[in-house]
Order: C-alpha cells, then sequence, then structure tokens
C-alpha cells in the first residue's frame, strides 16, 4: 500500500489514548528547544530575562491561536524563535540613551516590545501577499538575501557560545557530543528531540559531579538548587508589560525578515509532508497573520517571538498523524506546564556550560542553515549582483558590531549591523538589474528558508 494512503488525517480514529499519547509526543519535540531560548536571554541578561513559564504558556496560547486564523487546518507548532537571540543580546548591551543606567531586568520589556513589532509586520506582510500575491513579494526577499542575514544571525552570537562553555568544558563537551550523536545516529523520536536530549543527558552528568563532590573550574558549585527549594508547585506565570523604545525597536524589527521567510519555508515544508497546499489554502496570508499576531502577544506580556516548527514537522513525518487537533493537545499541555513554578526552576538550575555546548551546535547551525538556504535555492554567485548583494550583508551585519548611533529630536537611535544588513540587502536587490528569483519554481529550496533548526526529514529523502 502506499506510504500516502496510511496516512492518518483523523486522529479520533486512533482513539482517546493514542491521541493523548501523540499530543504528548509533539510536546516533547518542541520543548527542548523552546525552553532554550529563555534559558539562553537569561544569560545574556544576567538572570533578569524571559521566564519559562510565560514561554511556555505563551507558546501554547500561540498556537492555540494561529490553529484559530487558519482554519484549523494546519498541523504546525509555533515554539520559541532562535532567530531573536541576537537581538536580545544586543539590547542586553546598550549603555547608550535611555538604556544608559538601566539594569538587565529594566532593559527587558524593551526587548519585547521590539518583538512586538517585529510581529505585526508579519500582519503587513499578510496584507501585501494577500493582496498582490506571493510571488511578487518574494521577489523584494530572496535568498540571496535572507541567507546571509541568517548566517550573520549565527556568527554573530557565536562568541557568547565560548564564553559558557568555558566555564566546565566537560559539561559542555558531553552536552555538544550527545547532540550530534542524537542528530546523527538516533532512531525514530530521538532523531528530532537532539537538542533536548543534550541537555537532558548532560544535566544527568551535572547531577553525578556534583554527588560527588566536583566544582567547576573556577571553585564555585556546579548545580545550585537554592531556587528550586523556594518554588512552588503551582503558581502564576509572571507576566510582564513590554515597554517600546525606537532604539530596540530597530534592534528586534528588522529580524522578522527572516523569521518570516522561516514561517514561508515552513509552510512549505508542512504542505509537502501532509499532502496539501497550505499556501493556497487557508493560505499563506492566514498563516502569517496567525504567526504574527501570536509573536506580538507574547512578547506583550513578556514572552520571547513564537515561530513555527521544524521539529513538529518531523513528528508528522515520523508519525504519519497530519490531523491538526493532536498538535493542539501538545499546545495545552504546554499551558498546563507554565503553571509549575518547581519545573520551571529545575530548568533554570541548568548550568552556563551545558548552555555553551548545545550553543555551540545551535549558533552554528544557524549560519550553516544560511548557507543552506543559499545552496538550495541556487543562488548563482558567477552572477556579480548575487556576489555585492551577499558580500555588503556580510561584512555590514558583522563588521558594525557595535551598530552606528545617532541622534533625531534629542533622542539617541542605535542602528544595528544586522539592521543595517537588512536595509542595504533589500535596497541592492532592488536597484541592481537580473533579479530572476520566482518562488516556487524550486519546491526543496522553499521549504529551507528561514532558521528553522530541525529541517523536514522529507527533504532530506
Amino acid at each position: 500500500m502506499n506510504k500516502r494512503q496510511e496516512a492518518i488525517r483523523d486522529a479520533r480514529t486512533l482513539g482517546v489514548p493514542k491521541m493523548l499519547i501523540l499530543g504528548l509526543q509533539h510536546m516533547f519535540a518542541m520543548f527542548g528547544a523552546t525552553i532554550l531560548v529563555p534559558i539562553l536571554v537569561n544569560v545574556y541578561f544576567e538572570g533578569e530575562g524571559l521566564s519559562i513559564q510565560v514561554t511556555l504558556i505563551c507558546a501554547g496560547l500561540g498556537t492555540l491561536f494561529f490553529h484559530l486564523c487558519s482554519k484549523l487546518k494546519v498541523p504546525a507548532f509555533l515554539g520559541s524563535s532562535f532567530a531573536f537571540l541576537g537581538g536580545f543580546q544586543t539590547v542586553a548591551q546598550l549603555d547608550t540613551g535611555i538604556f544608559a543606567n538601566m539594569t538587565m531586568g529594566e532593559k527587558l520589556p524593551y526587548a519585547c516590545g521590539g518583538i512586538v513589532v517585529a510581529g505585526l509586520l508579519y500582519l503587513v506582510l499578510a496584507l501585501i501577499i494577500k493582496l498582490i500575491g506571493v510571488k511578487k513579494v518574494m521577489r523584494f526577499l530572496p535568498p540571496v538575501v535572507t541567507g546571509p542575514i541568517i548566517i550573520c544571525i549565527g556568527l554573530s552570537l557565536a562568541p557568547s557560545a565560548v564564553s559558557n562553555a568555558s566555564t566546565n568544558w566537560l559539561l559542555a563537551l558531553i552536552a555538544l557530543g550527545t547532540i550530534i550523536i542524537f542528530n546523527i545516529w538516533g532512531k525514530g523520536m530521538f532523531n528530532i528531540i537532539p537538542i533536548l536530549m543534550g541537555v537532558v543527558i548532560s544535566y544527568a552528568a551535572a547531577l553525578v559531579l556534583n554527588v560527588l563532590g566536583f566544582t567547576n573550574p573556577d571553585g564555585s558549585a556546579i548545580l545550585n538548587f537554592a531556587g528550586v527549594q523556594a518554588a512552588s508547585w503551582v503558581g502564576l506565570p509572571p507576566f510582564q508589560i513590554c515597554k517600546f523604545d525606537l532604539t530596540a525597536i530597530l534592534v528586534m524589527a528588522p529580524i522578522a525578515l527572516a523569521t518570516m521567510m522561516e514561517h514561508i519555508g515552513d509552510m512549505s515544508a508542512i504542505s509537502a509532508t501532509v499532502g496539501e497546499n497550505f499556501i493556497e489554502d487557508p493560505g499563506l496570508h492566514r498563516t502569517l497573520l496567525g504567526d504574527g499576531l501570536a509573536t506580538s502577544f507574547s512578547a506583550l506580556v513578556g514572552g520571547p517571538a513564537n515561530t513555527t516548527y521544524g521539529e513538529n514537522t518531523g513528528v508528522l513525518e515520523l508519525s504519519r498523524v497530519y490531523d491538526p487537533k493532536v498538535i493542539r493537545l501538545a499546545a495545552i499541555y504546554a499551558f498546563v506546564l507554565s503553571f509549575i513554578p518547581k519545573m520551571a526552576e529545575i530548568i533554570g538550575s541548568i548550568p552556563a556550560a551545558i548552555i555553551g555546548g548545545v550553543s555551540f551546535m545551535l549558533y552554528g547551525m544557524i549560519s550553516a542553515i544560511g548557507v543552506r538556504n543559499i545552496v538550495e535555492n541556487k543562488v548563482d554567485f558567477t552572477k556579480s549582483r548575487n556576489l555585492i548583494i551577499a558580500a555588503v550583508i556580510l561584512v555590514s551585519g558583522l563588521g558594525f558590531s557595535s551598530g552606528i548611533t545617532f541622534t533625531v529630536g534629542g533622542t539617541a537611535i542605535t542602528l544595528t549591523g544586522l539592521a543595517i544588513a537588512a536595509i542595504a540587502g533589500i535596497l541592492l536587490n532592488a536597484i541592481l538589474p537580473g533579479n530572476d528569483y520566482v518562488f516556487g519554481s524550486n519546491p526543496q529550496g522553499d521549504q529551507t528558508r528561514g532558521v528553522a533548526v530541525r529541517p523536514n526529514p522529507r527533504a532530506e529523502k
């Protein structure tokens, strides 16, 4: 029998117990990557960053809202976006204008405010696509622009990975090695959750070393459970309302270029996996609307940006159950977990070295995906226009490490390297002759756009 005929599109035929287990499988697929974002942001903000509880409830509610916007048709989960990590790090380092005397905790709401605006850009793109069509819009955002921007996102974060890993190289190497092993040799579900396995196994190693009396090279304890002991089992997520500042908006908003392309790539990948054209029905404008509003809502209450998760597309391919209801079950599980502070504190006790080891793979993978974006979309670098665009983006994104600060109306505004790169790339692509990119002419290339860390397994077959 043909594999496509064996696919299950109504999970109710499997019975309630199996549906619940399938939903749990989707939750595990997204969990490691989703909670890793607030863990990393907390490192940038010296412990005053994003809440894991808020992140989980925003992922759950954002996914449910996305499903409503997409007419309950698209089996996608919205988890934390890695693309904005560089923006969070940049805002944490701001020390000019109103940020000059702020604590890290005071800076965070402004980073979230920038993400609110980034999410609203999805709505603008959704409207434009609705009015003039996806192919005309995508001519202004080809892989020769988005690919190098993604490369810059990953490379700009590389120093923080080395810094964290250096606190305990043994734990960092255990985390990195575990991710590599499960990513290459893992079978079934384990191949889809390498980041989660890397965190779990290296944390187990940290527990053993801590019990045996080992310390970090600087003499500090490997694990600290003070926060875990003080935390209650049940409690409300610590929401905080975002704030707006033009500098923070200019840091965060350009990153939406990468995440919007990731969304389009994920919709192409899910469509190919499920055998439905979700770009046509319910329509790319509807899915962008759901993703953008979910992202803005999350940031509005102190959460990270959301994005459609390639990890869960991998679970669809693995299970052959394409019913969006099982994704909604995973969203409900995430919602419930958000009300357990003790679990959040356990997750928050993960040593910085483990985060560094995971980041070694993660940040490098983001840049490598940018390269893959360029290769699989067959960007022709024998053409001078493409070389010029890529060169200017890379030098701008990495060269302007401190950005450009200028004053408008007495207000200091900082334009980051990534913002400069995005503006320069889009303008050059629009001005220089010879743009021959057509969205849809290379479906496999379209599926690998954006920063999705776990690509669709179908594309690798």
